[in-house]
């Protein structure tokens, strides 16, 4: 066997600026689903991160506020590390860019960076606002645009034309912190002469360390040709001082990388085993791994490697790019209530249905993902609640009912168990090239192929049958197993999960390794409900909380639909449809022969209908309505006739019964006139 690696984790550092939302929340899963499978396979994985604490804005906000900038940073780290404890995102330290390690390091590279040259000066011209005594950035400068004449638009591009300018260009310029006129003032800045690392960065980027579509946009700014990057800021500004230059700040991009060295070596201070250089000198051998958005690439992928060439450190072993996030196919909105805060969303639902729907999504490459919320709930169900969490309370009862709980020993379908050994490989493949979305696809094409031999062995039959009772637990045990199976590839994604299944089972945290063995003659503890399904309403609800509110002007012309507020919007009509559409639908009269409860299932009916010329089979979610199904017998309804047939874990359904109500208790079987007979046609 191997020698377990070494590898040392980032995401990028969230902003201490603001909350953390499901944008940002899909970098932090993807990144923890691919550190705890690392840990999972007995590889030494560190995950560090931090919050990026330093610029004009937080500077600013905390001036608005009333408090310093220490105290917003210290109350916006708060708030992230609850987030991300809630969503299972699993750090081995999450730390502070406005720390002594960060000061430490950040100086000394600088200085190295310095000494060899690749540090040089020069003066300025920026505007400068008289009333806050300060340099303004970009954004802090608004003005008419010189190409267009559009008002109010930013110091470095027009949102109307999309024109690009310097801010010296904009007309009636104004500072957007004051309001006040600004005026053009020299300032001597420092720059990191990146060109130095022209060669070396060509190289580097083609050596696999990036994507191939991260590669290429890299090589458009390497043929451009690479320009001096300006690190210094003036007082006042919230971050480290430059050494030997009073009044002079490092720009926030510079130390927040840096936050990377320093979180982990913050950690190495309370972990004696862990060995900063061992992970950042330059002959290291372990592995380092950044996991970034594709809007920050340049800083990752040009000035980071640059000044750690420069400044004597390793250069990360790759850099893994992800897309953005849209929701139902936009960009997430605060009044449609997609700009979905990480609190928001833990108001409402399970952590871990959006890990997996994340997982279920993310490919390797850097294509955005949508977060369609219907497909969501579907999919969530469908796999976790319908597949996985099925085989365990299909075949639980039988065990502790029949043999008290204990798992008997055997394997009652070998070229079953054989066919999830053989997966494992190509699953672990597709977790370390972070294809997520093929390791979920072929982990729930095993859950589909053990639930279509638990739906062939029918255990729930064979039960009423004498002598049977051996071979019921020889299939319920095996079915254990395969679940167990399910677990141990689905742990990654699926930690809490997989914890309770691992208390229900009996057993020690589950490894990779554990996927190789069956349990047997094992005792199992009660089985307790492992998920539970997504309930629409509650997505809505997310949504709604979501919602920023609109003008009174929008509420007072009476758009509460579009609002989402008042009865019409609960429960808005379905779309209209064309005649030729609803003359297409067969209703039939149908004649309930017989009608029983699913096994299994919580709401479903199984009911045998009689339409005149043939039987149907179908299943219907009327349970809670009709405890007693036997009554149903005898009457008779209305179905759709031509609706395809659909594939369930409990057989095939062959139509739809009519019904009506607003649900649970509440359901009424649509039923003809009297005089009708099974088989006539609706008209």
């Amino acid at each position: 066997m191997s020698e377990p690696r070494k590898i040392l984790v980032t995401s990028a550092l969230p902003y201490a600026n603001g909350s953390i939302h499901l944008g940002h929340m899909l970098e932090y899963i993807q990144t923890d689903m691919w550190v705890r499978f690392q840990k999972h396979r007995g590889n030494q994985c560190i995950y560090v991160c931090a919050d990026d604490a330093h610029g004009s804005a937080i500077m600013l906000r905390a001036e608005k506020e009333g408090i310093t900038p220490e105290q917003l940073i210290a109350n916006v780290q708060a708030e992230h590390s609850a987030d991300f404890a809630e969503f299972l995102v699993d750090f081995d330290n999450f730390h502070s860019t406005h720390a002594e390690e960060n000061r430490e390091l950040s100086s000394l590279i600088y200085l190295k960076l310095r000494d060899a040259g690749h540090i040089a000066t020069r003066s300025i011209t920026q505007y400068f606002d008289p009333e806050k005594k300060m340099f303004l950035a970009d954004r802090f400068i608004k003005g008419t645009c010189p190409k267009c004449g559009t008002e109010d638009q930013y110091g470095d591009n027009c949102e109307k034309c999309g024109a690009t300018y310097a801010p010296t260009d904009l007309k009636d310029p104004k500072s957007a912190i004051s309001g006040a006129t600004p005026v053009l003032k020299d300032s001597q800045h420092f720059f990191f002469k990146l060109p130095d690392f022209q060669e070396m960065l060509q190289s580097w980027t083609r050596s696999g360390t990036l994507q191939d579509a991260v590669a290429n946009k890299i090589a458009e700014w390497l043929d451009a040709g690479l320009q001096q990057w300006d690190i210094s800021r003036d007082a006042p500004y919230f971050g480290f001082e430059i050494p030997d230059e009073p009044g002079k700040y490092f720009y926030v991009w510079l130390d927040a990388p840096i936050g990377y060295m320093a979180s982990f070596k913050n950690l190495c201070a309370r972990r004696p085993e862990l060995d900063f250089d061992a992970f950042w000198a330059k002959d290291s051998t372990a592995e380092l791994y950044h996991f970034i958005g594709k809007d920050i690439v340049n800083f990752h992928a040009l000035f980071w490697p640059a000044m750690l060439e420069g400044a004597g450190y390793r250069k990360p072993t790759g850099i893994n790019v992800h897309g953005y996030l849209t929701v139902n196919g936009q960009k997430m909105s605060k009044s449609r209530g997609t700009f979905i805060k990480a609190r928001t969303y833990l108001d409402h639902l399970s952590p871990e249905y959006l890990r997996y729907y994340y997982a279920a999504k993310l490919g390797r490459g850097v294509d955005d993902l949508d977060l369609n919320l219907e497909d969501f709930v579907q999919k969530v169900n469908s796999d976790l609640v319908g597949k996985v969490v099925n085989i365990a309370s299909r075949c639980a009862g039988f065990i502790h009912k029949g043999n008290t709980g204990v798992l008997v020993a055997g394997n009652a379908a070998p070229e079953l168990t054989e066919a999830f050994l053989a997966a494992a490989p190509s699953i672990a493949e597709a977790y370390e090239a972070r294809d997520f979305a093929r390791a979920m696809r072929e982990i729930m094409g095993l859950a589909d192929r053990a639930n279509a031999w638990i739906a062939d062995k029918a255990p729930w039959s064979l039960n009423k049958q004498e002598g049977k009772q051996e071979e019921v637990q020889a299939i319920c045990a095996l079915g254990i197993n395969l679940f167990r199976q399910l677990v141990i590839f689905l742990k990654p994604v699926l930690p809490l999960l997989a914890a309770d299944a691992e208390a229900f089972l009996n057993v020690a945290p589950l490894t990779w390794n554990d996927h190789a063995t069956l349990l047997g003659n094992h005792q199992l503890n009660e089985f307790k409900p492992l998920m539970t399904r997504i309930d629409p309403v509650k997505v809505q609800a997310m949504t709604d909380a979501s919602k920023e509110d609109l003008t009174a002007s929008q509420t007072d012309t009476g758009d509460a639909a579009a609002q989402g507020n008042g009865e019409l919007a609960k429960d808005p009509l379905s779309p209209e449809i064309e005649f030729d559409t609803f003359a297409a639908v067969d209703l039939r009269v149908a004649l309930i022969l017989k009608a029983e409860a699913v096994e299994g299932a919580d709401k479903l009916l199984r009911l045998t209908l009689d339409i005149g010329d043939e039987q149907r089979n179908v299943f219907s979610g009327i349970k809670s309505a009709y405890p007693n199904p036997a009554e149903l017998e005898g009457r008779l309804t209305m179905m759709i006739a031509n609706l395809k047939p659909r594939k369930m874990r409990f057989g095939i359904s062959e139509g739809m019964v009519m019904a009506a109500g607003p649900g649970g208790e509440e359901i009424y079987l649509l039923s003809p006139d009297s005089g009708a007979k099974p088989g006539q046609r609706i008209k």
